[in-house]
């Protein structure tokens, strides 16, 4: 069969393999297109006379027609592939911005991946995408089948044939794994030095390689941080994992100083600064989904410390349902999200999952109708139909500066990334009672610490009353993973802790540790209470009323605490105990 380039030919006789109207079941619909030589002339990539040639050197060569003209010079690989793939309604595959999970790759033998020119690029819940050269290629399909689950689902992505030759010298013909990786650094050291220099592009050199794996470990364990830190004759590497720093492995101090620079290229940085702080950017295609890499470098006494914020779009932008709140605050949410105007503000402290709620809160009501903007500090991930900027201190887009040229843009929601002065509150209260409803953050300890709060920076209480419409204030704990969570019955003093009658002491659970969690936990649940600001809350708010006063309202109006929202989640076995305890301050309870 030929393995050429030019996926859909202008006939079926172009092709070495008879090929059908339709590709498998596997993927979509691959019905031929209109004749690609045809398709190209009418483009304005090749004329006439081009597409006469190439017919002509077909009848000799009985290549693919799209090859023909790739090696004639008429057209560019990549433009071609545009025209398939945009022809064929299939994805184009970018192995520039990607990274490739080694352990799928290798799941084919390297023979059937030369042979017929094909790559897995990702496997996840029983589908596996595949990068073809030929994405007409029957029987490639068939035989990359024999070496997967019978169940598999393959959806063909096209690539040129370049690029998938390239993909397979750089995944099937240089060490991979970072424990070789390391190994061949060592050899590297002791031979040639130079090829630590994290500036040599390309998989030849080990250092990039290193780089590479450890991003795609950091992201199948599920971190949300990776911090590179420089210590007196080693480097240590950790990874935050569901809240909690873990310590992955360490380096010889000589591994780093490529490593930087290698991290830095990738993000766009100034290699040669090293003593002031610098900020960047990665985005790329890992593990078959689109990831950021938010990289911070500091100078320390030892050497520049590295921190990478991983942004997972797949992970973070989840439905409004599957946030982990309550039905009852999930309920009370959507009420608020009703009201055509006034203030929501969210509190927690840093990496209470303020950002992920509210870009929740965002997708849930974004639709064609709508005109959605937003400040943040900085663009987290990019939501369609959204209107997203980021603040850049210094510079005329402040936060203050941002919503008075907001307005100007006739936003029916606007989103401000947190409130941090007396002016940008009072723009957002402005906003609000121009009839917008505008969400922001605020750090406070809890829900109706908001109100004191806000009131604090500057906000008259007249006017807050008339614009705050809800607080929704919230704590990430880690959940117990459903497989090895051990029960047993609460002590005496759990009880007085859990509010519940020593007498009947209730079912409570621990962490255990298996081979699908890490150390008993699987993921973070969020802890959250909601105020909802009725009209006599709005009174209180005005009078300045005591907090105790505006607490016995709200709980008499059904408000529920994080407390009570946490020992729910305590009872219903979805946290420990002193997970909570860890979390929230239960020492009243005591």
């Amino acid at each position: 069969m030929s393995t050429q380039p030019g996926a859909p030919a202008d006939t079926p006789a172009s092709s070495s393999t008879a090929v059908p109207e339709t590709a498998p079941a596997d993927g979509p619909s691959l019905a031929r297109p209109l004749a690609l030589g045809e398709k190209l002339v009418r483009l304005g990539l090749i004329s006439p006379d081009q597409l006469q040639i190439a017919l002509t050197e077909q009848k000799t060569s009985k290549k693919l027609i799209g090859a023909i003209m790739v090696e004639m010079g008429f057209i560019t690989e990549s433009a071609l592939g545009e025209v398939l793939a945009e022809s064929s309604g299939i994805e184009k595959f970018d192995p520039k911005s990607t990274m490739l999970d080694s352990t799928v790759v290798r799941r084919i033998p390297k023979e059937v991946a030369a042979r017929h020119k094909v790559i897995p690029v990702s496997f996840h819940k029983g589908t596996l995408h595949l990068a073809m050269a030929d994405v007409y290629n029957v029987l490639a399909i068939d035989q990359v089948r024999r070496h997967m689950p019978k169940s598999t689902r393959i959806v063909p992505i096209y690539c040129t044939d370049s690029e998938i030759s390239e993909l397979i010298d750089q995944y099937y013909d240089y060490e991979i794994s970072v424990d070789g990786i390391l190994k061949e650094i060592e050899t590297g050291i002791r031979d040639n030095s130079s090829k630590l220099d994290g500036r040599q592009e390309g998989y030849v050199n080990p250092t990039v390689r290193l780089v590479n794996a450890l991003l795609v470990d950091a992201i199948k364990q599920g971190a949300s941080d990776i911090h590179f830190e420089p210590e007196g004759t080693f480097l240590r590497l950790r990874y935050r994992i569901d809240g909690q720093l873990v310590q992955v492995r360490s380096f010889h101090r000589d591994y780093w100083s490529a490593m930087a620079v290698r991290i830095k290229i990738m993000a766009g940085m100034n290699i040669a600064e090293s003593r002031n702080p610098q900020d960047g950017r990665i985005t790329y295609t890992v593990l078959g989904r689109e990831v950021d890499f938010r990289v911070a470098t500091q100078p320390t006494v030892h050497g520049e410390n590295i921190v990478m914020r991983l942004l997972d779009k797949a992970k973070s932008l989840v439905p409004l349902e599957e946030l982990g709140f309550s039905e009852h605050n999930v309920d009370i949410l959507k009420k608020l999200i009703r009201r055509p105007e006034g203030i929501i503000v969210v509190t927690g402290p840093t990496g209470s999952g303020k950002t992920t709620t509210l870009y929740s809160i965002l997708n849930y009501i974004n639709h064609i109708g709508t005109n959605i903007m937003t400040l943040e500090d900085p663009v987290e991930y990019q939501l369609p139909l959204i209107r997203q900027s980021s603040v850049r201190e210094g510079t005329g887009l402040d936060f203050l500066n941002g919503i008075k040229s907001l307005m100007r843009q006739d936003p029916d929601i606007i989103f401000v990334g947190e409130v941090r002065d007396e002016d940008t509150a009072l723009m957002a209260v402005r906003a609000a009672l121009t009839g917008h409803q505008v969400y922001t953050t605020l750090h406070s300890n809890d829900a109706l610490g908001a109100i004191p709060r806000l009131a604090d920076i500057g906000v008259p209480s007249h006017l807050l009353a008339g614009a705050l419409i809800g607080c929704l204030a919230q704590r990430l704990a880690r959940r117990l993973c459903p497989h090895c969570r051990r029960q047993r019955t609460a002590t005496e003093e759990e009880c007085r802790m859990l509010g519940v009658d020593p007498a009947k002491p209730p079912k409570i659970y621990d962490a255990g540790g298996c081979e699908k969690c890490n150390k008993g936990h699987k993921g973070r649940i969020a802890i959250a209470e909601i105020l909802r600001i009725d009209k006599a809350m709005d009174e209180l708010i005005s009078a300045q009323a005591p907090r105790s006063v505006m607490m016995k309202h709200a709980l008499a109006s059904g408000f529920v605490t994080m407390q009570q929202d946490g020992i729910h989640k305590v009872l219903a076995g979805d946290i420990s105990l002193g997970e909570l305890a860890e979390v929230l301050d239960m020492t009243d309870r005591l």
